[in-house]
């Protein structure tokens, strides 16, 4: 999973997020809001972090 991680745009919409986590959109956005996952807002946008998905993924590796 991390080679294909490299190959998505440095930051990815909310909803290419939840689309790559397999998350709906009400868990997305709580879990955004409850800041579980770091994400930036510009404007009206939240963008998260390529880098920011690699460290969840290898966390989530390493802890298992």
């Amino acid at each position: 999973m991390q080679t294909e991680l490299r190959h998505l745009p440095e930051f990815l919409t909310a909803e290419e997020f939840f689309k790559l986590m397999r998350i709906g959109r009400n868990t997305g956005y709580e879990a955004l809001r409850r800041g579980d996952f770091p994400s930036i807002r510009v404007g009206r946008r939240l963008l998260i972090p390529r880098a920011a998905i690699e460290r969840l993924v290898q966390e989530a590796v390493e802890g298992s």
